[in-house]
């Protein structure tokens, strides 16, 4: 069974993942450096980069808020917002963009407000930051959630009672139990935002040097029949998901470090 695992691995993850880099560099280094150096190419990555500057800052915030919200209160409600939370991973990705068409679209149900105001949504980087903070939402929030719940609120409660503030208690209790899973969390939302595909391509209109995102330009490389620059964009994408999994893979080990050391 661990030799067809081991086969199974590099059968479908590590052959894929070497023809990427074979086909990158195919016709050299120098081809695929330039490649990558290509302005539309650049563009696509700095606003890759970009959209998750903004969107996982934005989500630890509210995975923050929701799991305290849900695991340390009562609530009318309760379950249902456990229940939205996790909506973004039951709707496909491609819907997801299309009801934000509707929503802030020029036919859309605010597009004509927005036209008259000369704000511009659909089609700019400010619906793929929209987009991709929807389909990334549930990440840290069910991280969080599921480790403050199976925590007791006694460290938080002696500390309140002690005279400790609502910022002290979460900066030097609250924070430091769960900052493994906040790491772990937002690695996995700072993945899926660089790879998103179906939602972003939806709503930014895909036009070269302005709203394409990393993978929508290998895409269109890749359309343009531009092998090598497909390849040579799809290797940034894959160095990216290789240095996430050994940064998860080493937020793993630490915590569970932690968890022996506190019992």
């Amino acid at each position: 069974m661990i030799a067809l695992a081991i086969l199974g691995s590099a059968l479908f993850l590590g052959l894929p993942l070497a023809i990427v880099f074979t086909e990158a560099l195919r016709t050299g280094v120098g081809a695929w450096a330039s490649s990558i150096i290509e302005p539309e190419t650049l563009h696509a990555v700095w606003l890759t980069v970009l959209t998750a500057l903004v969107c996982v800052p934005v989500n630890i915030v509210f995975g923050v808020a929701v799991a305290w919200l849900i695991s340390r209160f009562s609530f009318p409600g309760r379950k249902l917002l456990i229940t939205l939370v996790e909506v973004p991973f039951s709707v496909s990705p491609v819907v997801a963009g299309v009801s934000y068409l509707f929503l802030y679209g020029a036919q859309g149900l605010l597009g004509p407000w927005l036209s008259a105001h000369n704000i511009q949504i659909m089609f700019a980087p400010p619906a793929i930051f929209l987009v991709s903070l929807f389909v990334t939402a549930p990440f840290v929030a069910r991280e969080l959630l599921s480790l403050m719940q199976t925590q007791s609120g006694n460290e938080e409660e002696a500390a309140l009672s002690l005279g400790a503030s609502g910022w002290q208690m979460f900066f030097h209790v609250t924070l430091p139990n769960m900052r493994w899973a906040l790491f772990y969390g937002a690695v996995l939302c700072n993945a899926r935002v660089m790879g998103e595909f179906g939602s972003v391509s939806v709503v930014s209109g895909a036009i070269r040097g302005q709203t394409n995102t990393l993978p929508l330009q290998i895409e269109q490389l890749f359309n343009d029949y531009n092998v090598v620059g497909a390849f040579s964009a799809s290797t940034v994408l894959a160095l990216i998901a290789m240095v996430t999994l050994v940064l998860k893979y080493v937020l793993e080990i630490r915590g569970a470090g932690a968890s022996r050391g506190r019992h």
